[in-house]
């Protein structure tokens, strides 16, 4: 969705007023800079030695903010030489700084209002009375380093949320407090899905319950894909330095990149695969007969992030893509943008995902490859595309890889977080004679360069587990859930039947268990409805085991009443659920 400009306007200048009320409670803090950012704004001070500031000062800060805003007051811009700026922050090292870094010609403006002057560009609402008093919260506090260098001071961050109204306010920190109990890293420890180990950054430890659904989700996609017609490839982990110099990636994202060394050369784990799909396209003489040629890869990235980016199985270092390559012809483009899409569309209703689909047109960078003719060529090329599919997109300018412009699908979750996953990127640059001169034998027994579409429908699969966590609160759809049974018997004298009805289910491919250990059944049944969220519990006893039957209750009993089945029939409604991919239970 577009930037509601005005919106942001207020919160950053919310973020003024904040500091005006640091500086009134700690007159000795250092402050730095304040941006608007999603849903809100932060700001960096540094404090003195005598006081660490925690999320205990906050109501002191807040009611100081409010008593700030209780009187009207202007937002003034000045323009001022580098001299006067200079002089009017005498003891604030990081505007001083700031102001040293600008060129001598530079256009300076302050911003005041009541007793407050910071260094900034603007813009700013015209009056305090603009912001609500009752529509900002502040939320947490985390240090960050000053120009985000690691050498550098580490300053105290405070964010804080800010919206035009109180309502939309309450119905943020609602959200949030539901995005609390549906944390994935929580989640993940308590289903004992997998772990993160602070020695080794972003790197996922995966247990039997998390991998068993990962697994699951990559052969859903692998399915997907091969009905589509793609064919899987895999490609080298590690490629040589020649090969990414030649492709682009050296010069344009290098700093990304784990580098190493054997025999005197240098070598690059792989942060895309997209130079190894075109390397196998390359090895024998293609036809035009051969186009599209779609190259799927599972392929395993990694890519060098700041650890202080890292969150969760969300943001990784080391990550597999559902990854595909098609190499086509210009005049295929629009057909397989329309087919990609309809593909897209098939994946994301098995998760509930097709409703409210938002589509953005990504276009070239400032940092980009290639001249601007041929990417407006390209970017009117993929917005066709996009448009004979059915779907309409909005421009998100200067939001392209630096190869070719993109479009990005943005699914909404259960409590209406967006979260932009599948995307697809027309490349006229990487197939060139100036990049990896990929080649193929046209119609007219020339030789041609192809186009090639970068896509992937989940994106990281990591990330996606960490949106399907979230997203259901660990209450899996059936044909996803790590344990898709939990067979209880009502006392030990019918474990042997439990176990029965257990490993008859598994030799139907569900993925059940049996629990005859020595705890009550109430405590096994509250056990795995709180921690598994099994989606069916059999309970088994005396007649079930008489009447070769079972007795469901459904992961959501108070919707949905309890039913005996025979074991039959209970094992083809499971795997009509599971093999239809029903999002449900």
């Amino acid at each position: 969705m577009a930037v509601d400009e005005k919106l942001q306007t207020i919160r950053h200048s919310c973020a003024h007023v904040m500091a005006q009320a640091v500086l009134s409670l700690f007159p000795n803090a250092k402050i730095a800079i304040g941006p608007a950012i999603d849903n809100g704004f932060y700001y960096d001070f540094e404090f003195s030695d005598d006081h660490k500031l925690t999320e205990n000062d906050f109501p002191a800060i807040e009611k100081e903010m409010r008593r700030i805003l209780s009187q009207p007051h202007d937002f003034i811009r000045k323009e001022v030489s580098k001299e006067e700026a200079l002089k009017l922050f005498v003891g604030q090292p990081y505007k001083i700084e700031l102001i040293n870094d600008l060129p001598q010609d530079a256009v300076i403006t302050t911003y005041t209002q009541d007793t407050f002057t910071d260094l900034c560009r603007g813009p700013h609402v015209a009056s305090t009375k603009e912001i609500n008093a009752q529509s900002f919260k502040l939320t947490k506090v985390a240090g960050a380093y000053w120009r985000g260098d690691a050498s550098r001071t580490m300053l105290t961050r405070i964010y804080a949320v800010c919206f035009a109204k109180p309502n939309d306010l309450k119905d943020y920190l609602k959200m949030m407090e539901e995005a609390e109990k549906r944390d994935h890293r929580k989640l993940g420890v308590q289903m004992d899905l997998f772990h993160l180990d602070g020695e080794d950054p972003g790197q996922i430890f995966w247990h039997p319950n998390g991998w068993s659904m990962y697994v699951t989700l990559q052969d859903y996609m692998r399915k997907k894909v091969t009905d589509d017609g793609y064919l899987e490839v895999n490609t080298p982990a590690i490629m040589p330095r020649t090969l990414w110099e030649r492709s682009g990636h050296w010069g344009h994202y290098q700093q990304n990149m784990f580098v190493t060394e054997s025999e005197k050369r240098l070598f690059a784990v792989k942060p895309m695969n997209c130079p190894g799909a075109l390397e196998i396209f390359k090895s024998r003489l293609r036809s035009y007969k051969d186009l599209p040629l779609r190259l799927a890869e599972f392929g395993h990235c990694v890519r060098n992030e700041p650890s202080g980016t890292l969150h969760g199985i969300m943001r990784v270092r080391g990550f597999v893509q559902d990854d595909a390559h098609i190499i086509c012809t210009e005049d295929q483009i629009e057909a397989e943008v329309s087919k990609f899409c309809r593909l897209l569309l098939d994946v994301y209703k098995d998760f509930g995902f097709d409703k409210n689909l938002l589509v953005k047109l990504s276009t070239m960078p400032d940092d980009h490859v290639g001249d601007e003719a041929t990417w407006q060529h390209a970017e009117k090329a993929l917005g066709d595309a996009c448009k004979s599919a059915g779907m309409e997109y909005e421009i998100q300018p200067k939001e392209g890889a630096f190869y070719g412009p993109k479009l990005e699908f943005t699914l909404i979750d259960a409590i209406g977080r967006q979260w932009q996953c599948g995307t697809i990127q027309l490349d006229y640059q990487l197939p060139s004679a100036e990049r990896l001169d990929a080649e193929y034998i046209g119609r007219d027994n020339k030789k041609h360069h192809p186009v090639m579409l970068h896509r992937a429908v989940l994106g990281s699969l990591e990330r996606f587990m960490g949106i399907l966590i979230e997203n259901y609160a660990g209450a899996f759809p059936a044909w996803l859930h790590f344990e898709q049974v939990a067979v209880v018997p009502v006392s030990s004298d019918f474990n042997d039947y439990a176990q029965k009805v257990s490993t008859s289910l598994r030799a139907s491919g569900i993925r059940a268990n049996a629990y005859t250990d020595d705890d009550n059944m109430k405590s096994k049944i509250k056990t795995i409805s709180s921690e598994h969220k099994t989606p069916y519990i059999l309970v088994v006893g005396a007649k079930e085991k008489e009447e070769k039957s079972v007795t469901c209750r459904f992961r959501f009993s108070s919707q949905i009443p309890q039913r005996s089945f025979k074991l039959e029939e209970f094992r083809d409604y499971v795997l009509d659920k599971v093999n239809t991919h029903f999002n449900g239970i």
